[in-house]
């Protein structure tokens, strides 16, 4: 594959972390280069490349005539628009979380990718994280779910609740593992600085008969990132933010008192780049292009499932 041109529109929190990836990747010898970025907010935008030769766009349509490639890290309200003006153009896509406001949105890109042929990605960047590996492989039949997704009022992706903003990374991760989406949910949400949910709580029923709980707050004094499964061989637990794992295993009769929490920690990995690397992996090679944004409107359907049993405030 001759070298990829890759764009960035929006350089707020996580686009100016892309744009610091793409570059990174390019300066490695990888097959890509950063073609620009564009902004609304001009000076911003110079910030997020200085010191990286590439250029400031006036405007999406610039950096669309120069780009093979876009990230999109715009507020989730422009994700469509965005992401649709740049498969019009013929541009494979990596968004940001979640892939659109709402599943029709969703759907209607997906239909756009399809028919022009083109990847499109969703940044659930926690399924690149070294834990999630390590759920893959050890999560089977869980009975139980509890998930804690918490952290500090950070001022940014305000304009969602918190259930598109930080729930849905959890529910991404479920509903792939456990291969279903849930058949009953019950749920309650809280606005607290902003006017959208900033506290929420999810009970969901599998069709399999796993129950999963899950709490996601933006307005938390400390962050954690945590799920526990408890299973037939015992309970399994990962901390995103340590990169931990336990296991308690299941006792057999009698034998309570020899019980051993097994503990491992992970060597710390560059997801951000694991998912750009997947991204530009998949480019060349399209086996599954629409793989990531399939599973990113499922778990974006669930969430609105979530939003919609919560009773009103």
């Amino acid at each position: 594959m001759s070298s990829l041109a890759v764009g960035v529109v929006g350089v707020g929190h996580m686009g100016r972390r892309h744009v610091e990836k793409v570059a990174a990747l390019s300066a490695a010898g990888e097959p890509l280069r950063l073609a620009g970025v564009f902004d609304p907010d001009a000076e911003r935008a110079r910030r997020a490349v200085e010191g990286l030769g590439a250029p400031v766009l006036p405007d999406l349509a610039s950096l669309l005539q120069r780009a093979d490639a876009l990230v999109v890290a715009v507020p989730t309200t422009a994700h469509h628009a965005v992401v649709a003006r740049a498969l019009a153009s013929g541009c494979d896509v990596l968004v940001e979380k979640p892939i659109a406001t709402t599943v029709a949105e969703a759907e209607d890109l997906i239909a756009r990718a399809r028919e022009r042929r083109c990847v499109l990605q969703v940044g659930h960047l926690d399924w690149f994280n070294p834990a999630t590996r390590v759920l893959r492989r050890r999560v089977c039949a869980p009975r139980f779910v509890q998930v804690r997704r918490v952290g500090p009022f950070a001022h940014r992706a305000t304009d969602v609740d918190v259930v598109r903003d930080l729930m849905i990374h959890d529910l991404d991760i479920l509903q792939r593992l456990l291969g279903e989406e849930p058949e009953r949910i019950d749920a309650l949400g809280i606005r607290v600085v902003t006017e959208c949910i900033d506290v929420a709580n999810a009970r969901l029923v599998f069709p399999s008969g796993c129950v999963a709980d899950l709490t996601a707050s933006r307005v938390a004094v400390d962050a954690r990132r945590q799920m526990r499964f408890f299973q037939r061989d015992g309970c399994f637990a990962v901390d995103f933010l340590a990169r931990s794992a336990s296991l308690i295993p299941a006792a057999d009769a009698g034998a309570a008192s020899r019980v051993e929490q097994q503990c491992a920690v992970f060597e710390a990995e560059d997801a951000l780049l694991a998912q750009l690397r997947a991204f530009v992996g998949e480019i060349g090679k399209r086996a599954a292009p629409l793989a990531s944004a399939c599973t990113a409107a499922v778990a974006l359907r669930t969430a609105q499932r979530v939003i919609a049993a919560m009773p009103p405030d």
